[in-house]
């Protein structure tokens, strides 16, 4: 049986939904992850939960120690990494409190720790193929299990990922939507490249919380707009990714 690592999670660490769980802190040679691992099962598959900003969303986009993170799943044995975040839409299309699952990302960060590959061996250097940064397999678990349930969803998306904590110019988001983006978070490319990296198949779902600030006939993204929107529609990521962990377990 499948052993599920996710980040990001929120709600899914609800008692409720996680059986026997058990809290652990764990270190490794990138230091702590953003949360103690929170470790149960759900459906009766074996999941592993760590918190991308900590429980109380405490840790900056830039500082998320995205290594340690990925490499406590590698060494907790998980065979699949499902990941949740929210994102700006730079899309007409994608509403407010639809799914995404990305198929695609861009890099636009300048300060993160992108690989584990401090140094090569002698004449083996390491560069990991990422024409495909989404696992095709855990993409269709997810997309299936939206349909299951009646969420609006689009199947694949491109997501831009920039430093933070600050939100785009609109000049930025112009140019991010001319770049062929759908979506843009704080995030997920550090995220994939790694657990590509890892050789851990990876996949995310992204739920869009507003328009970022393209759209000239509403007001610029806020905090609390992007709060409300996510509080709002949560339990559909939570619903789907139990669906996609019964699918995979």
């Amino acid at each position: 049986m499948a052993v599920i690592g996710i980040i990001g999670g929120s709600g899914l660490d609800n008692p409720d939904i996680i059986k026997n769980a058990k809290d652990s802190i764990i270190t490794n040679k990138w230091g702590e992850p953003s949360s103690p691992v929170k470790s149960g099962t759900i459906s009766g598959t074996e999941v592993h939960i760590i918190g991308r900003h900590g429980r109380e969303h405490t840790i900056p986009p830039t500082y998320v120690n995205n290594r340690a993170n990925i490499q406590a799943l590698k060494d907790l044995g998980c065979d699949y990494i499902l990941a949740t975040t929210a994102v700006g839409s730079l899309k007409e299309e994608i509403d407010r409190g639809h799914l995404v699952i990305i198929d695609q990302f861009i890099d636009f960060t300048r300060r993160r720790d992108l690989t584990f590959h401090e140094t090569f061996e002698p004449h083996t250097p390491a560069h990991t193929p990422m024409a495909e940064p989404f696992d095709n397999f855990l993409r269709d678990k997810m997309s299936e299990s939206c349909r299951d349930l009646g969420i609006t969803t689009h199947d694949k998306g491109t997501v831009v990922t920039i430093e933070g904590p600050r939100f785009s110019t609109r000049a930025e988001s112009h140019m991010f939507r001319a770049w062929g983006a759908d979506i843009i978070n704080m995030s997920t490319a550090p995220e994939a490249i790694l657990a590509n990296e890892a050789g851990i198949p990876y996949a995310a779902v992204a739920m869009s919380t507003d328009y970022d600030c393209w759209k000239t006939d509403e007001e610029p993204v806020t905090w609390d707009d992007i709060l409300k929107n996510f509080q709002e529609n949560a339990q559909k990521v939570t619903s789907m990714l139990i669906k996609t962990i019964e699918k995979i377990g």
